[in-house]
């Protein structure tokens, strides 16, 4: 499945849809959205073909604030609103975990890890009782940890299997990482065990030459199920172009990716 969040600066949604389904001749599989914490979260999509799994990132939390039961009714309210969505969800919650730029990363909770589960279990529960059976739940951990010490080790973060539906990984080409080194570690623990989804992903150089490398190496690796690209210009607090289409060879690489059989799931 081929999908990105799209954020097109000059756009609303709907118009960067259609400018995608223009380009591509064909839906995103996979429309990414970014839900906060506590606060307002709709309950529906309407822009969102029927045809496209949503993807919800949903802001994570301090683990104490959870751990201690008081966020239990915004837990459960979010729980239903995705169930009456009645769609498929795959939700993101809490994502790079291991690294320490979010509020719910390990290392601004003690660099404790084992409570990032707990978390984690209890919002399973929770949404298993209130019968959010369309949620798939994707653990999502940074392609590589920050800091890099024992403590703040990935698996250490993983809540299991029977807690996980897929696993992602953000992984970005900054400094001409190529994807086997953003994505072969994850993939490698993981990869038997649960389908990938490259959760979120963008070249900033040398983007034709990177796309067609990701498309090369996702052909090669089965266990990858899905791409979702972090389709955006206007990213708060920086200047990156994420966009596919900033020069004809780049879009003509994306075009080539998207039209391949494998990304036709």
């Amino acid at each position: 499945m081929l999908g990105s969040y799209l954020a097109l600066g000059g756009k609303n949604l709907k118009q960067s849809l259609s400018l995608r389904r223009g380009q591509l001749d064909r839906e995103q599989r996979i429309v990414h959205r970014f839900y906060p914490w506590n606060g307002y979260v709709p309950t529906s999509e309407p822009q969102v073909a029927k045809s496209s799994t949503l993807m919800v990132s949903w802001h994570g939390a301090p683990y104490a604030g959870i751990l201690n039961g008081s966020s239990d009714a915004n837990i459960r309210s979010v729980a239903r609103k995705l169930k009456n969505m009645k769609r498929p969800v795959l939700l993101r919650w809490g994502w790079e975990m291991n690294g320490d730029w979010f509020e719910w990363g390990g290392p601004q909770n003690g660099q404790n890890p084992a409570n990032y589960v707990k978390v984690w279990k209890r919002l399973h529960r929770i949404f298993g009782e209130q019968g959010a059976d369309n949620v798939a739940w994707v653990w999502s951990p940074n392609w590589n940890s920050s800091p890099n010490t024992a403590a703040n080790k990935v698996q250490k973060y993983y809540p299991g299997d029977a807690y996980v539906d897929w696993v992602g990984i953000s992984g970005y080409n900054f400094f001409n990482e190529t994807p086997s080194t953003l994505f072969n570690p994850i993939t490698k623990l993981y990869g038997a065990r649960k389908p990938i989804i490259l959760s979120e992903t963008a070249a900033v150089k040398n983007k034709a030459t990177w796309i067609k490398q990701l498309h090369t190496w996702v052909e090669k690796t089965p266990a990858v199920g899905a791409v979702v690209w972090f389709d955006t210009d206007i990213q708060e607090g920086t200047d990156h172009n994420f966009r596919f289409d900033t020069d004809t060879s780049s879009l003509a690489a994306y075009r080539s990716m998207a039209r391949s059989p494998r990304f036709t799931g």
